[in-house]
């Protein structure tokens, strides 16, 4: 398995977050091949692949966590069959489920609106009965992380890699690094960068140690901002709006996809935008759109 996986790092540029998932699914593989007194790659056979599916369905996991588990093992196989350690890839006939077509949650732009005022903190000094110097920081740092979200559709694991230099003040827009490592420029509008400035200006410095480099998102302690702690952020401000199920920072990006081509872009400007190597993948927010447009007339319409 550290050859695969040295494969997908280096060779094929996957995400850390993608090999994290490689590697929990081969594990709980080779879990189910050990319970069934099979050690070695070369003993895992279709019927074995098909008994270790079906387990998983009977657990009542998901539609897309199955198919990411079958894809992970046509990928690992089929890489193993390349590599000479299998004369049979086992897992090319292995059917996938198809994955739930759920429509994600979007925000209103009553509710974008609302989200995106500058919080006021929470918590105050005991001694002055005035926030503190570092949780006025934060309040700057949440406001200008959720303005970036949603002015340019990035995901979580894009924003925390955000350095300094990522960012082209008089230009107005992101150099980012998306999956595959390809980079890409995405544009913002001056909403996101007064809160930027607002960050950089008065909160950077405060949260800032000698350790902190050329992040552009910091922590309370000075170190780069992380995944888990820009989620737990993004869910308790839509938590607090209290009239939407979007939880997440993904529910800002697919908020600011839906609210483009709901204003009219071009579908494969959205597609650039967001970083999508297949414009299938893109067309997902169309059928948002006409959701949202339904929901519209039947609310509107004299004849709905």
């Amino acid at each position: 398995m550290n050859g695969f996986e040295r494969y997908q790092r280096l060779e094929r540029a996957r995400s850390e977050h993608t090999l994290r998932a490689y590697r929990s699914d081969l594990e709980n593989l080779l879990r189910e091949c050990a319970s069934r007194q099979v050690t070695t790659v070369e003993g895992i056979d279709l019927t074995l692949l098909r008994l270790w599916m079906g387990g998983l369905q009977e657990l009542g996991l998901s539609r897309s966590t199955l198919a990411r588990r079958s894809a992970t093992a046509r990928t690992f196989f089929g890489w193993a069959r390349r590599e000479g350690l299998v004369a049979i890839d086992p897992a090319s006939r292995l059917r996938s489920p198809v994955p739930d077509q759920k429509l994600p949650h979007v925000l209103q732009r009553q509710q974008v609106d609302r989200l995106l005022q500058v919080r006021t903190v929470a918590q105050v000094d005991g001694a002055s009965g005035q926030p503190s110097v570092e949780q006025k920081a934060v309040r700057d740092r949440d406001h200008a992380l959720l303005e970036l979200l949603y002015a340019t559709g990035i995901r979580v694991g894009e924003l925390v890699t955000l350095d300094l230099e990522s960012v082209d003040h008089d230009r107005r827009t992101l150099r980012v690094l998306g999956k595959g490592d390809k980079e890409r420029t995405v544009p913002f509008g001056q909403p996101a960068l007064n809160a930027l400035d607002d960050w950089l200006r008065r909160g950077r410095g405060v949260l800032a140690v000698a350790g902190s480099g050329s992040a552009l998102f910091l922590g309370v302690r000075g170190g780069r901002l992380g995944q888990r702690q820009v989620r737990e952020i993004v869910s308790k401000a839509l938590e607090e709006l209290g009239d939407t199920a979007a939880r997440g920072p993904h529910a800002l990006r697919h908020t600011a996809a839906t609210h483009l081509l709901d204003g009219g872009a071009d579908l494969r400007a959205v597609q650039e935008y967001l970083g999508h190597s297949s414009l299938a993948t893109t067309q997902r927010y169309t059928h948002v759109s006409v959701e949202r447009l339904r929901e519209s007339y039947q609310r509107a319409h004299p004849r709905a």
